[in-house]
């Protein structure tokens, strides 16, 4: 995965959530325990974050920073973070070599990417359940997630599977997870 599929998550995202930002976003988003303002600024977040990551790359830790974003920003001035944060994230991913290395819970190849699609992907799926938005993530996307970050994941649908290996629903008779974790940190 790359700089082109944030790109893309990024672009589904604020198609499919700009549309609802007047609604009230104080709800629960999905199976969260965050609101849906909350949600969308971890989001961005994240993507900060990781964008930091990449372009610091440092070697064995977290950088000393976190994005606070105003408690009386709008739901569409929260988006607009997002969008800020993912075109930092997919920058500094574009400007990484193949062979950059950054921290995530240790040496992590451009995986930010992967990490950066998985946060997207499934916060945008918890936010539109909070604001009862039919809308699943695009299948080609989750089965790059899948194969990223879950590479011992059950066969199936990439959609169902990829929220079951997040926790979020059952799948098939395997019972709803409790934790997980990714694997993004890879030796070579």
């Amino acid at each position: 995965m790359d700089h082109r599929d944030v790109d893309t998550a990024l672009a589904e995202s604020l198609k499919v959530l700009g549309p609802h930002a007047d609604e009230d976003w104080t709800v629960s988003a999905g199976p969260l325990e965050w609101s849906c303002w909350e949600t969308a600024a971890h989001i961005a977040h994240d993507l900060l974050a990781y964008a930091g990551q990449v372009a610091a790359r440092p070697a064995d830790s977290y950088l000393p920073f976190d994005l606070t974003v105003r408690p009386t920003a709008s739901p569409a001035e929260v988006l607009r973070t997002v969008a800020a944060c993912g075109r930092l994230l997919s920058s500094a991913l574009a400007a990484a070599g193949p062979t950059s290395r950054a921290w995530h819970w240790g040496p992590c190849d451009p995986g930010f990417a992967a990490m950066g699609v998985a946060e997207i992907l499934l916060h945008t799926h918890d936010i539109t359940q909070g604001l009862a938005v039919d809308w699943q993530p695009p299948a080609p996307l989750c089965a790059a997630v899948l194969g990223r970050l879950f590479p011992d994941a059950p066969p199936g649908d990439p959609v169902q599977v990829l929220l079951w290996c997040t926790g979020r629903q059952e799948l098939d008779g395997l019972p709803r997870r409790t934790s997980w974790v990714w694997k993004a940190a890879r030796s070579d």
